[in-house]
């Protein structure tokens, strides 16, 4: 539970129902998702039809991507060829460019891919 300063000087407690929302709210089960994803190889589609695949590190709430030991695999005409990856290391996408996101599938407990489509 919660504790805020009055001008007072006492401590006040915060509403307890407050305190659960908080804790037990919609983000929490967001967040759990997502650690269970770090340190995972995931495949990322940008707008302008580069794929990116690579360890997830981390996110923020503009949902930009870091990934590690990432290669970039340009689209290419023919459909069945990735062709040749290059090799970028640490690389951050912004999340406006982000169209697909999957991890693979065996760290999955309910679905085949971790979908985000903007």
């Amino acid at each position: 539970m919660s504790v805020t300063n009055t001008s007072g000087g006492k401590p006040q407690k915060k509403n307890a129902q407050m305190a659960t929302i908080e804790e037990n709210g919609p983000s929490t089960h967001a967040r759990e998702k997502l650690q269970r994803l770090l340190n995972k190889n995931m495949r990322i589609r940008m707008t302008d039809g580069r794929t990116l695949v690579g360890l997830f590190l981390c996110t923020d709430r503009d949902c930009n991507i870091i990934l590690g030991s990432a290669q970039e695999f340009l689209k290419s005409k023919d459909t069945f060829s990735q062709g040749e990856p290059r090799v970028l290391g640490l690389a951050m996408i912004p999340g406006h460019h982000v169209v697909s996101i999957e991890a693979e599938a065996d760290i999955l407990d309910d679905t085949q891919a971790f979908g985000v489509n903007h």
